[in-house]
Formats: C-alpha cells, structure tokens, sequence
C-alpha cells in the first residue's frame, strides 16, 4: 500500500517538475519477477526505471547506513529497500534479493557498475538472476543528471531491452562473468544508439569535483 501511493506521489512530483518521460517497449517487459539492470548515471535515474514499469513493483538495495535514521529506515522498509554493507558485503547481498524475487511479488532493480561514478561492471546481478532464475532487463536513462537539470524540463527517456537470461548450465566464474557483461554492456550500448545516436555520458558529479580541487 505505501508503495503504490510513494509511486503515485513521486509520479506527479516529476511530472510536474519536468513533464512526462518518454518510455521504450515498456510493453515487453515480462510479466513474471525480473532484474532490471542499467548503468547509473543519475541519483533519479531508479525512479525513472520503477516509473516506467509500473504496475509491477520493485526492491532495491540500499547502504546500511541510510537505515540508521528511523524515520528514514520506515520509510526505506516499507518502500521495499533492504540493506547493504558496501565495504563488507556478506552473504546476504545475494540471498536476499534471491530470496525477494523467488517469492515472485517484486522485481528487483541493480546497478552492475555500483556506482554512479564508476562504468567497471560487476557480477552480482548475474549470480542473482541465476540462483532466482529470472531474466536481466538492461534498461538505460537519458536525460538530465542533476536534479537542478530537471527544473529544465529537458527530455527524459528510458529504454528497456531485450531479456537476459543466464543459462542454468552457464558456471559464474571469471569467463561466464565477462559473457555476461558483454551482453549487458552490448544492449546498453544498443539502447543508448536508439534513443540518441550522438549521446555520450558525461560523470557530472565526478566533473565538478576534479574541477573543485
């Protein structure tokens, strides 16, 4: 319930701050759980992809930390967040999406590069989606990458890709890892050439600080 009415709030938030997104074969999107899988380039770009799939649901991992405060931890947990301890992962970074996504009521969404400041991506993901047994969904975003930007009403688009699906037989070690993200790399590749052919992502965070020093 919290969920649906956070969507619906936020929903209106963007759009009234930016104006309606553009979404590519949202309806090819599976029926059943998925991971959706994307390189991170803005703090919102999480949003625009739950946005854009809707009606389905979505968990996503969250730093430990943010867990601390316990307005923000309600708030977290009922919004379908888990946490993570990014400096010593444990186990649990990967049984409980698992566990998640097996119980088939959310979808979850990853960012195989981790970070918004980094393009090195890793395997989880595909450990995830092999061990539940549901497709990786590449999924890229277009558009502004500071929330000041969105004031400017510039375009947002975000294009969803062909099903992943790791092969049960496939084993995850360095090989089947790089075929993985190989595939993954290629589709966002792919859907970045369909929204824009000239686009070329630009670390705007990372810029201003080298720029700060």
């Amino acid at each position: 319930m919290f969920y649906s009415f956070l969507r619906g709030l936020i929903r209106i938030l963007v759009f009234i701050i930016n104006g309606r997104a553009t979404y590519l074969h949202r309806d090819d999107l599976p029926d059943g759980p998925y991971i959706l899988v994307g390189p991170h380039r803005t703090w919102f770009d999480p949003v625009y992809f739950a946005l854009g799939a809707s009606p389905r649901k979505f968990s996503f991992m969250a730093k430990e930390e943010l867990f601390q405060n316990p307005i923000l931890r309600w708030i977290l947990v009922h919004a379908n967040a888990f946490p993570v301890n990014r400096d010593h992962p444990g186990p649990s970074v990967i049984k409980t999406p698992v566990r998640i996504l097996r119980q088939g009521d959310l979808s979850l969404i990853i960012f195989p590069s981790g970070s918004r400041h980094s393009s090195e991506l890793k395997g989880g993901a595909a450990v995830i989606a092999k061990m539940a047994k549901v497709p990786l969904i590449p999924t890229v975003y277009q558009g502004p990458l500071t929330f000041k930007r969105l004031f400017s009403r510039q375009p947002i688009t975000v294009a969803y890709g062909q099903p992943i699906t790791i092969d049960r037989k496939l084993k995850l070690d360095e090989a089947g890892q790089a075929q993985v993200e190989a595939q993954m790399q290629a589709a966002f590749d792919q859907l970045d050439q369909e929204i824009d052919p000239t686009f070329h992502y630009v670390d705007v965070s990372a810029k201003h600080e080298k720029s700060a020093k």
